[in-house]
This record gives C-alpha cells, structure tokens and sequence, in this order.
C-alpha cells in the first residue's frame, strides 16, 4: 500500500465528557432539587434511606453541589455574553 492510498485526518477520538456536562440550566435545577429531595428523604428516614445519616446527606450534598456549579457556570457565561456584546455595541465607528 503506497502512502498516497493512506488518508491520514487530524481528528482525535475524544473520550466522553462528564455525565452533567450536556445538562444544561433546567437540568442543573433538577439536580438541585433532587438533592434537596434526597436530604429530605434522609431526613424523613424513608424506606431506602441508608443506616448512617451522614453518608445519605453527603450523597444528597454531591448531587445538589454539581447542580450549584453547573447553574453558576451557566449564569457567569451569560452574564460574560452580555458584557461582551454590551461593548462591542458602545464601541465608537472609526469613520
């Protein structure tokens, strides 16, 4: 096989982001309040909860906490969006 007949691409095969990568806002606020739900439900010592508190609060805490980040990540976008557009618009023509 000549190198000619080798097609050679510059794409790398990326692994898979994150689970919560692709969630979005609404779905940042449904981790949230499936957090919130989970710490109730401890709470409430509801069929299923575990043995310990502690571990059933800090699963229930690492769900709601990626739904905090992926909210604020979101919003500080936005709110960078806004700003940038903001100047683009205020800057004076140079004609």
């Amino acid at each position: 096989m000549a190198d000619k007949d080798v097609e050679q691409t510059d794409e790398r095969d990326h692994a898979p982001g994150p689970w919560w990568a692709g969630l979005g806002t609404w779905g940042a606020v449904a981790l949230i309040a499936l957090g919130g739900l989970a710490a109730a439900w401890v709470f409430f010592r509801l069929p299923g909860a575990p043995e310990r508190p502690a571990s059933g609060y800090y699963q229930a805490a690492r769900v709601a906490t990626v739904g905090l980040v992926i909210v604020g990540c979101t919003l500080l976008g936005r709110r960078r969006g806004r700003a940038a557009a903001t100047e683009e618009t205020n800057e004076p023509d140079g004609t």
